[in-house]
């Protein structure tokens, strides 16, 4: 059975959910609370660390009580005392924790003052303005509450791309074993590394799909197996995945996986596209009435109807066909070309490694430079620094910096910007530091004149060199703020200034659709981890993803850069 940190730290988040709306002690909610941000974080599979006999009770926040449970969920893909807790509640109605404004302290109020159990009693509540009269609530929440239902209710449910990686490297390695199988590649929105996925859409060729249909069913993750047909099976994993698999002959292998990669807005005028010269597409091919002319790749296909090759990551209709069309494709970066990462933590402030640990981890993945990020003195859940801290921390830096060769550490911080634009630190410890990181970490709910006012404000200050994450949303947990994202762009370029596409999972910010109007604004960008550990710096690859979605380049990237070439870039004086 697979299963992921983000999954294991998902069931203990819903654990601590249910036992605040219960009402249990607050020290045990606050204890599965840190536990979680614990996982999140880790980077190493927890089921790894198991099979490799590591005493998960001497991990920070863990202990021996939630490390058994831990065990539980990597064996059995469940936890028995959150199951056990469930059945005391109505079954849906931890649904409600997914509409913005909703947390359990509210669930609680909904559920014992008006019965609501359900979305669709949310949502018939709302309607009848019984909400806003409750404690905690008012006429703006209950709108903000309706229209929650509705946005809801029309996404469906989705994963995170990370939480569907390892099933889908699982998956595909299973089939591989097939004698039967030739070739096997997941399409669809995975394909296109979407920040979430709906379902997986994995394609295998093969002379013996009967044969291939009967293997893959007796794949051991399965929940239930949905339909078997003659060339293609739909399954659903124990987490709920769906899985649509079809089989195709080796001649249509390219007209399908670009018909099932999509997506559907770019596959319906590429389709156009034929039509207007003659031509039919489907999955099956291009057709010359009923010649089939291309379909084996999908370089062919694009050929054929006079484009180049288009990425997947580009595939959304967002002006790439007509690009492709002349000839002006992006150069989209690539993993290769990250010279070091310019977002890390240690254990000055909220991380769980040291800066020689950290150093060593980055220069094994073959960086030049990597800039050490702790948190200024702020929000105490950071533990971040004072000044004094932070001149411990340099001394450390530059001692660390003289036994290195060829990797080269740079001093700065992860400042927090104030609700009134100011940074949390003085310029005479900032103008030491070699870059400097801000962040919004609290009143995130600022109107949008104030919110944007404040973070210009920040970039005014000439030490102030990359915002991170810059709209601080956390994805299906908590929306953006609301920035007036063109003025931003424009104040960035002006100000020399740039912005992080956060690599964390549940980041990824900035989304792609803002990166490629920030790259069209002129700005340029640090894809960086916001690592807090070493394992994490590995998730440096989803910022690549989320970066190529968003049309960028090596040339818009300052951590492609030389060190060099990088401290050029970050002087603002």
């Amino acid at each position: 059975m697979i299963i992921s940190n983000i999954e294991i730290a998902a069931i203990f988040d819903q654990l601590a959910d249910l036992l605040e709306i219960k009402g249990e002690n607050p020290f045990k909610v606050i204890a599965y609370r840190n536990a979680v941000r614990t996982i999140e974080n880790m980077g190493t599979d927890l089921s790894k660390m198991l099979q490799d006999n590591v005493d998960l009770s001497e991990l920070p926040t863990i202990g021996e009580r939630i490390a058994q449970k831990i065990k539980e969920i990597v064996n059995t893909g469940k936890l028995s005392k959150l199951e056990d807790l469930k059945r005391s509640f109505p079954p849906h109605l931890l649904d409600l924790l997914n509409i913005k404004g909703i947390g359990p302290k509210r669930t609680k109020i909904l559920y014992e003052n008006l019965q609501i159990n359900s979305l669709e009693e949310l949502k018939k509540a709302a309607l009848a303005h019984k909400i806003r009269d409750l404690e905690g609530f008012d006429e703006k929440l209950e709108q903000m509450i309706l229209e929650g239902t509705l946005l809801l209710k029309k996404e469906g449910k989705r994963f995170l791309y990370s939480v569907a990686e390892p099933h889908v490297n699982d998956i595909m390695t299973y089939m591989k074993n097939s004698k039967q199988v030739s070739k096997v590649i997941m399409a669809g929105s995975f394909r296109r590394k979407k920040e979430t996925i709906g379902d997986l859409d994995l394609l295998v060729t093969s002379n013996d799909p009967v044969l291939v249909i009967d293997y893959f069913i007796q794949y051991p993750d399965i929940k239930e197996v949905i339909s078997q047909g003659i060339t293609k099976s739909t399954v659903i994993l124990n987490n709920d995945l769906q899985v649509d698999l079809r089989c195709v002959p080796e001649e249509s292998y390219g007209a399908t996986l670009h018909y099932f990669t999509g997506s559907k807005s770019h596959n319906v005028t590429i389709r156009k596209m034929a039509i207007e010269m003659g031509l039919k597409v489907n999955e099956y091919g291009i057709f010359k009435g009923k010649d089939q002319i291309a379909g084996a790749t999908e370089e062919d296909m694009y050929k054929t109807v006079g484009l180049s090759y288009i990425e997947p990551e580009l595939r959304e209709n967002r002006g790439e066909l007509e690009a492709a069309a002349d000839g002006k494709l992006p150069d989209l970066v690539n993993i290769k070309d990250i010279k070091g990462d310019l977002h890390t933590h240690t254990t000055y402030s909220d991380g769980r490694n040291s800066i020689a640990e950290m150093a060593q981890a980055a220069k094994k993945l073959g960086y030049e430079y990597m800039a050490i990020t702790d948190h200024s003195k702020h929000l105490a859940i950071y533990n971040g620094m004072d000044e004094k801290k932070i001149r411990q921390q340099l001394e450390e830096i530059d001692k660390i910096n003289e036994k290195l060769d060829g990797f080269t550490l740079l001093k700065s911080i992860e400042v927090d910007i104030l609700e009134d634009g100011k940074l949390a630190l003085s310029n005479n410890i900032l103008k030491e530091l070699d870059l400097v990181v801000g962040g919004m970490h609290d009143k995130l709910a600022l109107a949008q004149d104030k919110q944007t006012k404040r973070i210009l404000k920040a970039m005014d200050n000439p030490y102030f060199n990359i915002l991170a994450h810059p709209t601080s949303r956390l994805i299906s947990e908590r929306e953006a703020c609301d920035i007036d994202m063109q003025l931003l762009f424009k104040e960035v370029k002006a100000r020399g200034c740039f912005l992080e596409i956060n690599a964390q999972p549940k980041r990824l910010d900035l989304n792609d659709i803002y990166a490629k109007y920030a790259k069209e604004a002129g700005v340029k960008f640090a894809i960086s981890t916001d690592a807090h550990n070493i394992s994490t710096l590995k998730y440096m690859k989803y910022g690549v993803f989320q970066a190529r979605r968003g049309w960028i380049e090596k040339k818009d990237t300052i951590n492609t850069l030389s060190l060099d070439e990088l401290k050029k870039a970050l002087c603002r004086i």
